[in-house]
């Protein structure tokens, strides 16, 4: 059984900046690459899902999220922290024609890290901002953590309204790797 955790990327890894587009601007949420070394430690696979609805709106290309995707693993490999896989979905909201079941809160990206990790999506995380995400995780059957960085304390009332369960609410990635997956991972072991 692998497990992974499953970590949103902008406002929750690195300061949210509208449609980042340029590498030079990557900027660290507090203890985030810490969080990740300790999520290596534990053994997990570590795997970034974002929606990057910017390429299919125009703003930005393909090649510019996958500078930024390879800058931010370069980054946190310099602090000791391991990615296994990056993935993003492009497509904008509810777009005409595109049949997407990669944007969160659908599990796309959850699935493809499966088949190619044989990963236990009920005995793994999703930690994120958005109420997407925690929803993500949900319909994934993981275990959820919305972060109050980013937009998590906006979307944390959209979560309640919606009936979305949250499983920890957390200060912050650090938060959640070190007071919830850890303590889960402990239980289990």
């Amino acid at each position: 059984m692998t497990r992974a955790i499953f970590i949103d990327r902008d406002g929750t890894i690195n300061i949210d900046k509208d449609y980042l587009s340029n590498p030079d601007q990557l900027e660290f949420i507090e203890n985030s690459p810490e969080a990740i070394a300790i999520a290596n430690g534990l053994g997990l696979k570590v795997v970034i899902i974002s929606n990057q609805s910017g390429v299919a709106r125009g703003i930005m290309t393909a090649a510019q999220v996958n500078a930024v995707n390879a800058r931010l693993v370069e980054m946190l490999a310099q602090r000791g922290a391991k990615v296994d896989a990056v993935y993003y979905c492009p497509h904008y909201p509810n777009s005409a024609g595109v049949q997407c079941t990669c944007r969160k809160p659908d599990i796309g990206m959850l699935l493809r890290a499966k088949d190619q990790f044989d990963i236990d999506l009920s005995e793994s995380f999703v930690v994120g901002d958005k109420w997407s995400d925690v929803k993500c995780g949900e319909n994934a059957g993981a275990f959820t953590s919305l972060v109050l960085t980013g937009y998590g304390e906006s979307d944390y009332h959209r979560c309640i309204d919606g009936g979305i369960k949250i499983d920890y609410l957390a200060k912050n990635l650090h938060d959640t790797v070190t007071n919830f997956v850890r303590k889960k991972i402990e239980a289990n072991n």
